[in-house]
């Protein structure tokens, strides 16, 4: 087994007023090239959570960052005029929560973040802020939600 320190929360940068299967997602990342999902997880809206890689395959869904990781992604991330927005619903709330719940047991001490908080850190203040992410996913805070992340 890989050695797995970080777990990365993403969004499928979906309309809120569309779905997108977990078959749709395949097909878009196929198309970019990529063998597969390339998250490990992926919540639809109705809070169904699918195993879409096997952990132990390296992800491919946050460059730089995937060889320790673990890729989760919810459907959803725009509001219904394309702009970034938490549109989870209740269900991947609750989803979300037991999923990570269930991989820091699984690996212990492990950072959660959003993949925004993968960005540079353009400044070097030792934060990455809103004008330094490269992108706004997963379009809520994840440090907020999930508590301030361990140190890998």
């Amino acid at each position: 087994m890989r050695k797995i320190n970080q777990i990365v929360i993403h969004c499928s940068a979906t309309r809120a007023d569309r779905t997108l299967t977990p078959d749709d997602l395949e097909t878009m990342h196929r198309r970019r090239g990529f063998k597969g999902i390339g998250y490990h997880y992926y919540i639809r809206k109705d809070g169904t959570v699918h195993l879409t890689r096997p952990i132990e395959r390296i992800g491919a869904h946050a460059r730089g960052w995937n060889s320790n990781s673990i890729g989760i992604c919810y459907e959803g991330g725009l509001d219904c005029g394309g702009r970034p927005a938490d549109t989870r619903t209740p269900e991947q709330r609750t989803s979300l929560r037991l999923l990570v719940g269930q991989l820091l047991t699984q690996f212990p001490g492990s950072r959660v973040c959003g993949h925004r908080d993968l960005s540079p850190d353009l400044n070097r203040n030792g934060e990455v802020e809103p004008e330094e992410w490269i992108k706004a996913c997963p379009c809520f805070d994840v440090q907020a939600e999930f508590g301030t992340p361990s140190t890998t």
